[in-house]
Order: C-alpha cells, then structure tokens, then sequence
C-alpha cells in the first residue's frame, strides 16, 4: 500500500537552501538541477516501503520513527506513520553537518 509523502516547511526550505548554495555560491546549476531531481526521485520512492531505510541513533527522536535516508552526500530525515499511512519528510541537510544539532533546534511534535 502507498503512503502519502508530506514535506514540512522546514525541509522545502532545506531543499532550496541546497540547491540555491550550488548553483549559486558554487556556480553549478546543472549539478543543483540533477541534485534537486535526484532528491526528489529518492523522497518520492519514500511512498512504498519506507521503513527500509535505517532508524535514526539518538533515543530521542528513534522513539519517534525518525528514519534517515542518504542521498550522494545528504541525509533525508522522516517520519514514516504506517497507520495513517505518510511519510512526513522533517529536514533535508548535508550529511557532513551535526544533524544531531540540528534537530537539538527542532520542536518534538
């Protein structure tokens, strides 16, 4: 069964600040392009199966459902909800960042 993929605020705005640094900061915008469809693709697959990928660390938010997905060098963090059956796409950042920081900054709901 599909589930719905809902993308917070938070990680739209993730998802331009990334691809607006590449093609703008580092002048690739064909690079950001296929960085932005890649990432697109890979949340879109989310809707079958998305507990495949693997929990993520901190008791927190693994209590939560948090999942991390990579993607080339960035990490997709959701929430997959098997009985109302979405996803809930929470950040978007650079794997390479102190994600655990950033979700420290995050309110729990």
């Amino acid at each position: 069964m599909k589930y719905e993929i809902k993308i917070t605020e938070k990680a739209e705005k993730d998802i331009r600040g990334i691809y607006n640094y590449i093609a703008m900061e580092l002048l690739a915008p064909e690079t950001a392009a296929n960085l932005l469809n890649k990432l697109e693709k890979s949340i879109s697959e989310l809707d079958y199966m998305p507990s495949r990928f693997r929990k993520y660390g901190s008791e927190l938010w693994q209590s939560r459902g948090l999942r991390i997905m990579p993607v080339d060098n960035f990490a997709v963090l959701y929430i997959p909800d098997k009985p109302a059956k979405t996803v809930t796409i929470i950040r978007v950042m650079y794997a390479g960042r102190d994600i655990e920081k950033q979700l420290d900054s995050m309110p729990i709901a």
